[in-house]
């Protein structure tokens, strides 16, 4: 028995378009010998439909496809679609074969945390799916299925299941792909049964799903591992002698990427296929020969190609002559048309306009943000009279602190390092220089600044990146309180003062572009804090200190 497993990248709402994608995939399977195809979750209809759901003429686009795919599929298949029965709608997988739907299961278990929201529209299934074919018998879950306990799998077992089909649409963060095959390898091992995870690839809006399906043996050992963020057909050859189930893949084990070479991957994915499922000719992008805007110039050409990307270094009064030597070289390493665009003329007009209204105030951040804004201006003004998708170039560690401006540098359409720290991007810039040298060293090394007043370097308003970052991570995806910050050697002065900072941005990150997530937990849906908000943890412990009454 020979089954494929279509790692496929499907589009939102492109229902039709993702229907000829699955039928594709099958015509490979079957020119590859395979008896079976298995696709990901909610394959038809793209992950996460979100809303779209709602709409029942969506629904109904959804059930003729699927009809299509059962009359027109070459093989049997299994297929992830939404499916509406009586008034209730269920996250579903249907056999399809011999030219009609032969048999369905509805999810059991849906996930309602971090990007996932499914109780808000899905109704959990109760009953098993298991079905016969060449020999074997197969027990088919979706994705959280195998996350909670072995009930699923211990279901599908009682009626009689060789092994697990997992339809999967499970989006990238760091360490992912070794937390799926370490719990599906232990459930696995706890029920003696084989478990095949099919997962789904490409990027959906600040989502990447990294693809990277896999098998495991009822021993919980790997046997097959896709690759990573692009599209295949892996096949695997099942053979059934007595009670003992064997399983190979038609190919070597593909190994684990190193895991800056791994983010790298996916920004590049998640910015292409933004692009492109988005119908963008191209991009554009402000470049001022730091480490942010350099790093998001390479992502953007690795995913589109010089061609379609454009760079406007944008220099003022406070920009060093070797950012802009340096921007310039690193355009032309790349290959990327560059164009030098002074905003010193409209910053004059904006300071003279300014000026009866700020008559006998010092200039402060005002006019550093002036400046920001003013290159956003013209930056969208390229944006809007070519088409081009401005990319914005903040890296998580500003963003979470607001050391970003409004209406400035956060202006744009997409956030390509949004959620990579800085120590990251300085990680992920070397990563690329080690691909082929497209980043100057000095832009490696010099002090970061904006460069929005004389002598500034970041570090004269934030702590070092080392502390900065650490504290964000505890405190963002971690849910660290001030208190345990403090306990684990960060002074309480530095704690104060950036979570006061995260705290007081977050009407800043409400209004910030999507971008690729990367971590287990991203500012967007990943993290919902109000606004309006009279909690902050850096208070209690201030208060508990007795420095607040």
């Amino acid at each position: 028995m020979r089954i494929a497993l279509a790692q496929i990248n499907c589009r939102v709402g492109d229902v039709a378009g993702n229907a000829d994608r699955l039928l594709a995939a099958a015509a490979e399977a079957q020119a590859a010998g395979a008896d079976l195809l298995v696709t990901p979750e909610l394959a038809l209809s793209g992950y996460p439909p979100e809303d779209l759901l709602l709409r029942a003429d969506f629904l109904q686009v959804c059930d003729a496809a699927l009809q299509r795919l059962a009359t027109e599929a070459p093989l049997p298949m299994l297929v992830g679609h939404p499916q509406r029965e009586q008034e209730r709608l269920y996250n579903s997988a249907s056999l399809l074969r011999g030219g009609r739907v032969e048999a369905v299961y509805h999810k059991h278990c849906l996930p309602n945390y971090a990007v996932f929201d499914e109780a808000r529209y899905f109704t959990p299934g109760a009953q098993s799916l298991v079905f016969a074919y060449a020999g074997l018998r197969y027990g088919v879950a979706i994705c959280e299925d195998v996350w909670h306990g072995p009930g699923v799998a211990h279901a599908a077992q009682a009626q009689g299941a060789d092994l697990l089909l997992v339809l999967n649409a499970s989006p990238y963060h760091l360490n992912k792909q070794r937390a799926r095959e370490d719990q599906v390898g232990a459930l696995a091992a706890q029920c003696h049964l084989p478990i095949i995870y099919v997962n789904l690839v490409g990027g959906q809006d600040e989502l990447v799903f990294d693809g990277q399906s896999f098998a495991v043996d009822q021993h919980g050992l790997l046997a097959l591992r896709a690759s990573q963020c692009e599209e295949m057909l892996a096949l695997l050859d099942i053979d059934k002698d007595h009670d003992d189930i064997r399983i190979q893949a038609a190919g070597p084990l593909r190994p684990l990427p190193d895991e800056t070479a791994e983010v790298y991957e996916v920004l590049r994915l998640g910015v292409h296929d933004y692009v492109e499922k988005n119908g963008f000719p191209g991009v554009v992008l402000g470049l001022s020969g730091g480490v942010d805007s350099a790093l998001t110039l390479a992502i953007a050409v690795d995913a589109l190609g010089p061609e379609r990307v454009h760079a406007l270094i944008m220099p003022s009064r406070y920009t060093a002559e070797m950012s802009i030597v340096d921007a310039l070289a690193e355009a032309q390493s790349m290959g990327v048309r560059t164009d030098i665009v002074s905003i010193e003329g409209p910053f004059n007009t904006y300071l003279e306009t300014l000026a009866p209204l700020f008559a006998g105030r010092a200039a402060d951040t005002t006019e550093e943000n002036l400046q920001a804004r003013t290159r956003a201006a013209l930056l969208m003004a390229y944006s809007n009279k070519f088409g081009h998708l401005l990319l914005t170039t903040g890296n998580k560690s500003e963003i979470a602190v607001g050391y970003a401006t409004l209406y400035g540098d956060m202006a744009g359409g997409f956030a390509v390092i949004k959620d990579c720290p800085k120590t990251l991007v300085y990680r992920l810039a070397r990563y690329r220089n080690s691909l082929g040298p497209v980043i100057p060293e000095r832009v490696l090394t010099r002090p970061p600044s904006a460069e929005l007043a004389p002598d500034q370097c970041d570090q004269d308003s934030l702590p070092p990146y080392e502390v900065l970052d650490a504290i964000i991570a505890a405190y963002v995806e971690e849910d660290r309180s001030a208190a345990e910050l403090v306990a684990a050697g960060f002074s309480v002065e530095t704690v104060t003062r950036v979570l006061r900072l995260i705290d007081r941005a977050e009407y800043k990150r409400r209004q910030a572009a999507p971008g690729v997530r990367i971590s287990a937990r991203a500012f967007g849906k990943d993290r919902r804090y109000p606004i309006t908000n009279g909690y902050h943890s850096w208070e209690a412990l201030l208060s508990a200190r007795g420095v607040l009454r």
